[in-house]
């Protein structure tokens, strides 16, 4: 008994020592994969957003490829007009046209598309039925109540939504970061004015400045995602300033400035990567609330303009048709699958940054 033990001791002595001599990193790594739940979560919301950088190839009204009278045509990169493929006209081809479609598979031509044959913007003048049109082989997920895919503007407004999420929790952390750093690490009077200053632009009415702009200046996605920075880095400031505001005077700190560091060399090098903890921990939560308030915004009417792809508003054409089921429920589960996926994420980054675990 006491040889097994001692061999169960020095495997565990070698396990101990072996997760020692991992990096910081790789241990914070490990940690965050112990976390089913978050770590799967990771590898779909990436799987998803990848497969919405290639919208335009999952789902668009225009063939990848055609083969028509012994050429290959590229509709995806290039537009041809109806006269190349038997039309009368030389508009661009209408490739949802019946005499277009039975054309284009005539003989030895051929065509492949996309696994689901609509654009954002598609219009299909030959639905057979009244829009908003139920879910059916045509469009799996139905129609809206002009007639456009569903499944093509939940795609195609879900690529719009994480970019933007992505967009605004990096301009934010990035503000954050330098005015919280600056703050901590000057202390003072500094400090004391920079709050002064954030307790009063903070104060001020977020949606009314939205709205007031909304009507001065052209709806976009640029606009509102200048306006929103100006606003969602407070909150991360407040933690950078905290933890610098711990650390500038502990003994690393005080040996970098005996040796000469500058005061930018020391936040760069030895005060930010040790105060990054709950700026990482906190981005998947900040890039949720940033999708929230873009979807919430074009539910209002506030956000991007009518005809760009949005959930919210998605959601707004599911109260204003509720009868149409299929708006409101496949919106309302794409947006809270999505948000699930992150606050998932948000738990297990924030186990991983927490040290005291093995």
């Amino acid at each position: 008994m006491s040889a097994v033990a001692a061999d169960v001791g020095a495997e565990n002595r070698g396990v101990s020592a072996g997760i020692r001599a991992l990096s910081p990193g790789r241990r914070s790594w490990l940690r965050f994969k112990s976390d089913r739940r978050g770590y799967y979560s990771l590898i779909i919301l990436a799987a998803l957003f990848v497969a919405s950088l290639f919208a335009e190839v999952l789902s668009n009204d225009k063939p990848l490829v055609v083969r028509y009278e012994g050429q290959f045509y590229f509709p995806l990169v290039k537009s041809y007009p109806e006269r190349t493929f038997g039309g009368d006209f030389n508009t661009p081809t209408d490739y949802l046209d019946p005499y277009i479609a039975d054309r284009l598979s005539a003989g030895d031509n051929w065509a492949i598309y996309p696994l689901n044959r609509y654009r954002f913007d598609t219009l299909n003048y030959f639905a057979p039925s009244p829009n908003p049109a139920a879910p059916s082989r045509e469009n799996w997920l139905g129609t809206d109540d002009r007639g456009r895919d569903v499944l093509a503007r939940l795609l195609y407004g879900f690529r719009i939504s994480l970019l933007f999420g992505l967009a605004l929790t990096a301009i934010g952390m990035t503000i954050g970061i330098l005015t919280g750093s600056m703050q901590g690490y000057l202390g003072g009077r500094t400090d004391l004015w920079f709050q002064r200053f954030i307790e009063i632009w903070g104060s001020m009415p977020e949606l009314y400045l939205l709205i007031i702009f909304a009507s001065l200046f052209e709806p976009s996605l640029t606009l509102l995602l200048i306006l929103l920075s100006l606003f969602g880095w407070m909150g991360l400031s407040d933690y950078v300033r905290a933890e610098f505001l711990r650390n500038r005077n502990l003994e690393y700190v005080t040996a970098a400035r005996a040796l000469g560091l500058s005061g930018p060399q020391i936040m760069w090098r030895h005060l930010l990567p040790n105060s990054l903890t709950p700026v990482i921990a906190f981005l998947p939560f900040r890039m949720s609330g940033a999708i929230l308030a873009l979807t919430s915004l074009d539910f209002l009417g506030l956000g991007v303009p009518p005809s760009t792809p949005s959930l919210g508003e998605l959601l707004s054409q599911g109260k204003a048709n509720l009868d149409a089921w299929w708006i409101s429920l496949s919106t309302f589960v794409v947006l809270v699958g999505t948000l699930m996926l992150l606050i998932f994420i948000g738990e297990a980054l924030r186990t991983a940054m927490d040290t005291r675990r093995g």
